[in-house]
């Protein structure tokens, strides 16, 4: 019967498609749309979906061997499954009419209707709506890929497959609705996100300690990095496809993407020499692994912030987050925590770092579209204070509900593999394939 289901959806999927052919042309009287910005937009989109290829060579050359190919997979099958999703009312949760600002109605874009003709998004009147929905496809693919690096090398794959479809509905297209819809709780409080920081990173690094709990640690915890060279590739394609995620976020082709590109680019520069300078002022070796996941951190800190900080504020941007998630990746070592590739220390405390400080460093100058006020360093509170409140509620969301979709998912089908297959490496263990 299991190995029924999953091809069974995929019927069902089919059949939804015949009797759903989203056929239906909306037409906008005096529409806006302009062909620069939705080229740029069809090109930061491209860029945004490299990025998840780029984040299985990082975390796939982390692991141990034996384990390679099923953390890359992990990654890439969200391409797979997440698009499907999205497509069929993915979409309508994050973006549809708002549900009382936590939820979209799912029968709003359902199977993609109303994405032929004119149309376009609230906040994006320049480029066509079916481009800004395959825009944020992007992001909430990559989301769930963020999670594996915590629980690599010890979860099943079918479980896995169940719990990403979980997260997505449950966790992330509700903070993407409150933070991006412009009826969203968030949204209407003030919070700024520009592309992310909250949504994707604070998200997957909270599901990420959640799942670093629940499965325990690894019977052997301790490992040599398969290839560190997987690990040079992948940051080099996550820092060039992250120009897509910040800049494209401006959605548009305008001054306000060439300053988030600038933003993005600077704190992740940054952040990669704080990353060594900081392990030497320990006594360390300036180690190419630690370069680069220190590049990482720069641009998961600067993604809440790209399009609302000046260049300089970048610079500290990512020195203050290399250093913070460096200090709490030591600790996360001293204890029983089996977060595999540090998620939690880099994406959850890089994200959270992120928005303390555009809560700080914040400036209308920067973005005109920012109308709750300047950060906290130009002396205006209420900016602030409301991070402050969304930090403790998205934390405690993604933290707590993670931890009940893990149930949820062990409950349906054991999350974690054997000891013998542990032994054995996932690779063969679930793929039947070698490195």
């Amino acid at each position: 019967m299991k190995k029924i289901i999953p091809f069974a959806l995929l019927v069902i999927v089919v059949i939804l498609a015949l009797i759903f052919p989203s056929v239906e042309t909306v037409t906008v009287a005096n529409s806006k749309i302009d062909t620069g910005d939705t080229a740029w937009l069809l090109t930061s989109t491209a860029l945004v979906l490299i990025m998840t290829p780029g984040l299985a060579f990082f975390y796939g050359g982390m692991v141990n061997k034996k384990n390679v190919l099923s953390t890359m997979l992990q990654s890439f099958v969200c391409m797979g499954v997440i698009t499907v999703l999205w497509v069929i009312f993915g979409f309508s949760l994050a973006f549809g009419d708002s549900i009382h600002g936590f939820i979209g109605d799912p029968r709003t874009f359902f199977m993609m209707k109303g994405m032929l003709g004119n149309a376009t998004w609230k906040l994006a009147p320049t480029v066509p709506l079916v481009l800004f929905a395959m825009f944020q496809l992007k992001f909430a693919v990559i989301t769930p890929a963020l999670i594996t690096g915590a629980f690599a090398e010890r979860i099943r794959f079918n479980s896995y497959l169940i719990f990403i479809c979980l997260f997505m509905i449950v966790i992330y297209a509700p903070l993407a609705h409150a933070t991006w819809h412009p009826d969203g709780v968030f949204f209407k409080l003030g919070v700024l996100d520009f592309a992310g920081g909250t949504v994707v990173h604070m998200s997957a690094g909270w599901a990420a300690l959640a799942s670093a709990l629940y499965l325990k640690q690894r019977n052997a915890p301790v490992h040599s990095p398969a290839r560190i060279s997987y690990v040079i590739l992948g940051t080099g394609l996550l820092w060039f496809g992250w120009f897509g995620f910040n800049a494209g976020s401006a959605l548009g082709s305008g001054a306000l993407a060439a300053t988030a590109l600038a933003t993005t680019t600077t704190a992740s520069a940054a952040a990669a020499m704080s990353w060594i300078f900081f392990d030497i002022l320990l006594g360390k070796k300036p180690s190419a692994m630690n370069a680069c996941i220190g590049a990482v951190v720069g641009l998961v800190a600067i993604t809440p912030a790209a399009g609302f900080v000046t260049i300089s504020h970048a610079l500290i941007i990512g020195i203050v987050a290399a250093v913070i998630s460096n200090l709490v990746v030591m600790w996360r070592s001293r204890t029983s925590i089996d977060d595999t590739l540090d998620v939690f220390p880099c994406h959850g405390v890089g994200g959270m770092v992120g928005m303390v400080l555009t809560g700080v460093f914040a400036n209308t100058n920067v973005n005109s579209g920012n109308t709750t006020g300047n950060g906290l360093y130009y002396g205006e509170t209420h900016l602030f204070v409301v991070h402050m409140i969304a930090l403790v509620a998205v934390s405690a969301f993604a933290f707590f509900g993670s931890l009940l979709l893990l149930k949820v998912t062990d409950m349906i089908s054991p999350l974690r593999v054997t000891s013998e297959e542990e032994v054995i490496g996932l690779d063969l263990s679930q793929h039947g394939e070698e490195l």
